[in-house]
């Protein structure tokens, strides 16, 4: 039992456990104990909106390949960080939320006490993987490494505990009871020699990486060089294996080449990607009889294409299992990934196979850089500007949906940064939360002037963090993808052309420094200056000055015709 003289310092002990040493969130009357106690001992952000506290405990989280925290208020400041929670429980991210509550003599009794809400934490668990309120202050270490179980735990998603204010305050005994490991599900022998008898006979076959396959990337490449198999990602996955390995396709499966090649697979082997509506032209594409999938997520085996082999476990694991029942496999390593009772069976893809993989991949990019037009000078800016590994954080917004998602190289998962739910305003608090969590390398943002709108304030706690992140804010004028769906279908436009600011006073009003990126030369320089500062600066691409794209962009979106 070790005793802490408040939650505070109950709190600060359980993240030192968690490898947590930054938190994001907003001070209250409601968690002032928990806030003194993380800016003694750790690092406490001040962000402007709960939202923020959140999307950057998120991304922080992604960025390291761990978990993130965020703190805030209770009632409104609670409701304020639904919407990220949101976020995190559609990308499987793991967050721990630890929000106020009312002192407990009063919670539940409707009274108005400031700052309640009714039913808090039904709120909560209806955003959250998991969500609890603390009761008393023997229990509080208990709940609080259940819940970061639970946001690491696969599907993952953030957890959230509602803290009582009086008991915040309260001195804290800790059991600190190890929690008991949880058997991670792992397929049958039978099962395993079956999808791995399909595999090795596959003369043209086709891999399919998503966000699951990002701690596996070693067993796919390996995966990769034994098969001859090219591989597609959707955009959680990319990075997965580094995307300029020249069998990675990437995240190009809707592309009329993708399309051909899912046609023309003998098999294919998905991993750890729940085929979103966005990444599969609204269930448009079709797949290969011969499925394999593989998913820690029993309920996203089988839920939106039919498996022949559905495989539960751990990617990695379950990759390592294949690998050792397909020809050549190594010998056993004691590892749990030697051969069991698999037939010997040889078979690679066609050399033909392989070649028009790589040249799918090719003429996918060149298709795409052509069709950016002059925006495909800022893209190969910032990847010639950018180190291997830097932090490419992307809001929802036209350059990022057509090419960041794409066009832009990533080499490692956790550079991979974006709202994976698709909601918009959460791109620069994102990247603030990465930037923190890998203080030793940039951070680059994707905004648009909508989007970053949603959060401006959000620039005030970059000018007093002053991170090494370059906020790149593509400035269209409004909404530009709604502006773009509505002149191709309407004939008027409703709501998608706003007000945008100055950026160049508004960056002077932050105290931070300001480029403007207004023709296809500006970029490189422009760019490469600014990552080379190693501090914040905001970099705006006038698109009126730049010049249109050839095609107008417009998301896979049914519109109704008449």
């Amino acid at each position: 039992m070790t005793d802490h003289p408040t939650g505070g310092d109950l709190l600060v002990a359980v993240l030192r456990e968690l490898g947590i040493d930054t938190v994001f969130g907003i001070v209250s009357v409601h968690n002032l104990p928990l806030v003194e106690a993380v800016d003694r001992e750790l690092r406490f952000v001040p962000v402007r909106h709960e939202a923020t506290a959140v999307n950057a405990a998120d991304a922080y989280g992604r960025a390291r390949g761990s978990l993130g925290c965020a703190l805030t208020s209770t009632g409104t400041g609670a409701g304020n960080a639904a919407g990220s929670l949101i976020e995190a429980l559609s990308a499987g991210t793991g967050v721990l939320h630890v929000t106020g509550q009312v002192e407990s003599q009063y919670l539940g009794s409707g009274r108005g006490f400031i700052h309640e809400t009714k039913d808090q934490l039904g709120m909560l668990r209806a955003v959250s993987t998991y969500a609890a309120t603390v009761p008393s202050t023997d229990a509080a270490g208990r709940i609080l490494r259940e819940a970061a179980r639970a946001a690491l735990r696969a599907p993952g998603g953030p957890a959230s505990v509602e803290w009582p204010i009086d008991l915040q305050y309260a001195a804290q005994q800790d059991a600190h009871a190890p929690g008991t490991a949880e058997e991670t599900p792992h397929p049958d022998e039978a099962a395993l020699d079956a999808a791995a008898r399909l595999l090795a006979a596959a003369r043209r076959p086709l891999i399919w990486a998503g966000g699951g396959a990002c701690g596996a990337g070693d067993r796919l490449a390996e995966l990769l060089a034994r098969t001859g198999a090219g591989l597609l990602t959707s955009n959680s996955g990319r990075g997965a294996v580094p995307e300029d390995h020249p069998q990675v396709i990437g995240n190009f499966a809707t592309t009329p080449a993708g399309r051909a090649l899912l046609t023309d697979a003998d098999v294919l082997l998905t991993v750890g990607t729940h085929f979103r509506s966005n990444e599969t032209g609204d269930y448009s594409l079709a797949l290969p009889e011969a499925h394999i999938q593989i998913d820690a997520d029993a309920a996203a085996l089988g839920r939106v294409y039919p498996a022949r082999h559905a495989l539960q476990g751990d990617a990695d694991a379950v990759l390592g299992a294949l690998l050792a029942r397909l020809p050549g496999a190594r010998p056993a390593s004691g590892d749990g990934t030697a051969t069991g009772g698999a037939e010997s069976v040889s078979g690679t893809a066609e050399p033909s196979w392989t070649a028009r993989v790589a040249t799918v991949r090719e003429e996918v990019r060149a298709a795409l850089h052509d069709a950016i037009g002059p925006q495909a000078a800022v893209c190969d800016a910032l990847r010639a500007a950018l180190p291997r590994r830097a932090v490419v954080a992307r809001d929802v917004t036209i350059p990022s949906s057509s090419w960041g998602n794409r066009l832009l190289e990533i080499y490692d998962p956790r550079d991979n940064v974006f709202p994976r739910g698709g909601g918009i305003g959460q791109g620069l608090g994102m990247g603030i939360g990465a930037a923190l969590g890998r203080p030793g390398e940039p951070t680059v943002v994707m905004a648009g002037d909508g989007g970053l709108a949603v959060h401006l304030g959000e620039l005030l706690t970059l000018a007093q963090e002053r991170p090494a992140l370059i906020l790149v804010v593509f400035n269209d004028g409004g909404y530009g993808v709604l502006r773009n769906m509505q002149d191709r279908y309407s004939e008027r436009r409703s709501g998608v052309d706003l007000t945008t600011p100055d950026f160049a006073l508004l960056a002077r009003a932050c105290g931070l420094p300001y480029a403007r990126i207004a023709t296809e030369g500006d970029a490189a320089p422009v760019l490469t200056e600014a990552i080379a500062s190693g501090g914040p600066v905001l970099v705006e691409v006038d698109l009126a000055a730049l010049g249109p794209m050839k095609n107008p962009f417009t998301p896979p979106v049914k519109i109704p015709t008449a």
